[in-house]
């Protein structure tokens, strides 16, 4: 991209060296810039490390599950085998594995501002986020950890789409997500 606009020069990387000092570009990380400083975070976070899609708690709070906007952009990969983070003068990102058999599931693909982004639906996006996190003993416990440990909205959380949950139960094989799936059919048959 910019690498190949600047290969009219005798050193590129030279005249990216001052197109960052000049601040006509804004280095991301290595090899990423970007020119627009205005430029929303989350619309970075598939270019910085991928395969991704937004999700956990940044998906959660841009469907409103969450009351708290959240600060880090949070995406999930897979088969990665760590948690990847990265500061740069767009924010924080943070990159977690899920199961590779649910990772291409639930995902949307929306644009703005000429970006194009992808994004896990509130379903996925809370599977995700139980995923990631120590299992819970039972549905009292799930409820407790939904609603008072992640602050789920209840509203919110009565729209979710339980058959789609319950498509997802089997690829995560996962303790909280199954206590999920079997509440919601319990509540939602």
């Amino acid at each position: 991209m910019l690498i190949e606009e600047q290969s009219k020069y005798a050193a590129p990387a030279n005249k990216l060296i001052r197109m960052v000092r000049d601040g006509q570009i804004i280095p991301i990380v290595r090899g990423l810039y970007e020119t627009d400083r205005t430029a929303s975070p989350h619309l970075l976070a598939g270019s910085i490390y991928g395969p991704s899609y937004l999700s956990f708690e940044f998906a959660l709070s841009c469907h409103g599950l969450i009351p708290e906007r959240v600060a880090t952009i949070t995406s999930a990969t897979f088969s990665k085998k760590k948690k990847k983070e990265y500061s740069t003068p767009f924010g924080r990102f943070t990159y977690r594995d899920v199961p590779p058999a649910a990772f291409p599931l639930g995902i949307e693909t929306r644009e703005a501002d000429g970006y194009h982004y992808r994004i896990a639906r509130p379903e996925k996006a809370l599977c995700d986020q139980l995923y990631k996190l120590p299992p819970v003993a039972g549905t009292k416990e799930l409820e407790y950890l939904l609603f008072d440990d992640l602050r789920i909205d209840r509203g919110e959380f009565a729209k979710l789409n339980a058959a789609e949950i319950h498509s997802y139960e089997g690829k995560y094989r996962c303790t909280n997500v199954k206590l999920l799936d079997k509440s919601l059919r319990r509540v939602r048959p």
